[in-house]
């Protein structure tokens, strides 16, 4: 069983899930989470690849999934050092803001709000760069990287650290990932050729070879697993 609603907390969305058991895959969509299982939080990194997860059967999960490059500042960590990771909250923080989590989760019983309340208490101490969220549209418009960089202020190198560290990877990756995205959301009211055009591919073939490269399935199981 799975179910998710927007967050109380800008720009994320809250996740439930009752795991089946055995192994399933996430794939990659530019995104960080907070999750909490087995009674304690994980951060799980920016996947550039599909991530094998594994649980029992009944074992029930919360999540908060934040938006591109939102959770690096508020836990003070670059995201390239979770890429494709999953950690306990408590080696990311330095602070009693773990343990003060797991208590009010372990009082209230409801980790969903408890999470969402965890991000906006981080982010009233935090400094988000400003260019952050320029930098994520401009991506998904499939901008140039050249032309991202001039928008921010910034040289193409120093927009590529930008982004390693508040995404986990460069912004080419980050925009080929946001474009299949945004190519998923797409087909289910349009063909998978005027998906790919609007999305931003060259055709319905780029498509079809991103999807594979991404998430080592093709746009139909992608599509029909989503």
């Amino acid at each position: 069983m799975y179910s998710e609603r927007s967050s109380t907390f800008a720009g994320a969305v809250v996740w439930e899930k009752t795991a089946a058991g055995g192994d399933g895959v996430i794939l990659p969509d530019g995104c960080m989470d907070l999750i909490w299982m087995n009674d304690d939080v994980v951060v799980a990194g920016p996947d550039s690849r599909p991530y094998l997860a594994r649980a029992r059967p009944g074992d029930y999960l919360v999540g908060l999934r934040c938006a591109p490059g939102t959770l690096p500042a508020l836990l003070g960590t670059p995201a390239e050092a979770l890429a494709n990771a999953r950690v306990p909250l408590a080696d990311v923080l330095y602070d009693d803001d773990t343990a003060r989590l797991l208590s009010s989760i372990a009082e209230h019983g409801d980790p969903a709000t408890q999470l969402e309340k965890f991000a906006a208490r981080r982010r009233l101490v935090a400094r988000p760069d400003r260019r952050i969220a320029v930098t994520v549209s401009l991506l998904a418009r499939q901008c140039p990287v050249r032309e991202v960089a001039d928008r921010v202020g910034m040289s193409e190198r120093q927009l590529h650290r930008l982004c390693r560290r508040e995404f986990g990877y460069g912004p080419k990756v980050l925009a080929r990932i946001l474009r299949l995205q945004r190519a998923r959301e797409l087909v289910g009211s349009m063909s998978a050729a005027e998906a790919a055009s609007l999305a931003g591919f060259a055709d319905q073939a780029h498509l079809i070879r991103e999807s594979n490269e991404l998430t080592g399935r093709s746009f139909g199981r992608l599509v029909t697993s989503s």
